[in-house]
């Protein structure tokens, strides 16, 4: 198996959705920043919101274990790369998953 790169691409903030549904002072996703990278192995990558590796887990794994493209190869036009977003419906957030030439190491070798 190997690592996946997470690119942060953009945050974006739907300030009109939030004026009507949202908390008072809601804004964009403040953990994460516009270019922030991660390398995903098994498990969450520590800094990187367990929301949003849940969203996009199953991208990962898919590149992970091998694969090329997805839905019929009609979607990225990049191999082995999937853009993805975690499911906050006021504070979006991009993300571009590239797999790597890096093993994830295997835990069970010793």
């Amino acid at each position: 198996m190997k690592k996946v790169k997470i690119t942060v691409l953009k945050r974006e903030f739907k300030a009109d959705l939030a004026a009507e549904y949202g908390c008072d002072g809601l804004g964009p996703c403040g953990r994460l920043k516009d270019g922030q990278v991660f390398y995903a192995g098994i498990d969450c990558p520590p800094g990187l919101c367990n929301t949003a590796w849940k969203c996009m887990h199953q991208y990962i794994f898919a590149l992970q274990n091998g694969v090329e493209s997805f839905f019929f190869d009609n979607w990225c036009r990049q191999p082995r790369t999937a853009i993805a977003c975690c499911n906050d419906g006021f504070r979006p957030v991009y993300f571009k998953l590239e797999t790597t030439d890096e093993d994830i190491p295997n835990p069970e070798k010793k």
